[in-house]
């Protein structure tokens, strides 16, 4: 009887008591301020896109700058997803496609370096800022990062570091490191265009001047190019 008592007194302590449900945990988002930075400064170091930029923002103007930095943002699409998806995995382990993409680059830039030192082909500083000329600016610095293998290798080693190992959705976290990379990268190479534009007036007033800027540029897509043929992985 008194065990009887003792269960029936328990299980009424049971359905007094209030009932706690489960806590949903919201999964942190991995936006973090060093990722912010650490982004910020890899922006900011001039290569390529920054300097092909540059250069339109100068001899062409600020609607070409623009353009530049849309297409040196689209350029680095392809490199963001296939680290996103694991492809950039393959690329380093097969040397030959490193390689093919590696050389096609190589040679993109030295034919952008000598159409720039020549003023004909790869780019001309003379054209006016024509809706086709835009065009032609940013498939030209799209295909600059698209065939820049070593930023799908970067990519891939970089934006892991932001993603915690015990994170649900790892893809979609990657996919919004991503996005916020492209737009500070955007926004940065604007800035770049702008404030080269604001010294347009000061360097189109000298033909020697503007000849020694122009092919100053074209040197170091040259040295670029050759940088980029001689890399290892």
């Amino acid at each position: 009887m008194t065990l009887t008592i003792a269960v029936l007194l328990l299980n009424r302590r049971q359905l007094l008591a209030p009932h706690h449900e489960p806590s949903l945990q919201v999964e942190p988002m991995p936006i973090s301020a060093e990722f912010l930075l650490t982004s910020l400064v890899i922006v900011l170091i001039p290569g390529t896109g920054v300097i092909y930029t540059v250069s339109n923002g100068l001899f062409v103007g600020g609607r070409a700058a623009t353009a530049a930095a849309i297409g040196c943002t689209f350029g680095i699409v392809p490199h963001l997803l296939a680290s996103v998806f694991g492809l950039s995995a393959i690329l380093h382990m097969s040397a030959l496609a490193f390689q093919c993409i590696k050389y096609a680059g190589a040679i993109y830039l030295l034919y952008l370096a000598w159409g720039m030192w020549k003023e004909t082909g790869g780019i001309s500083f003379n054209k006016p800022e024509a809706s086709g000329g835009l065009m032609q600016i940013a498939v030209r610095g799209t295909l600059i990062n698209i065939l820049n293998p070593k930023l799908s290798i970067f990519f891939l080693a970089f934006l892991p570091l932001f993603i915690s190992p015990e994170s649900a959705r790892p893809t979609l976290h990657m996919l919004l490191l991503s996005a916020i990379f492209m737009l500070m990268t955007f926004g940065v190479f604007v800035v770049y265009g702008i404030c080269a534009n604001g010294l347009r007036k000061y360097v189109t007033g000298s033909d020697r001047l503007m000849t020694i800027i122009q092919r100053s540029f074209a040197a170091t897509f040259a040295i670029l190019g050759i940088k980029l043929a001689a890399t290892e992985r």
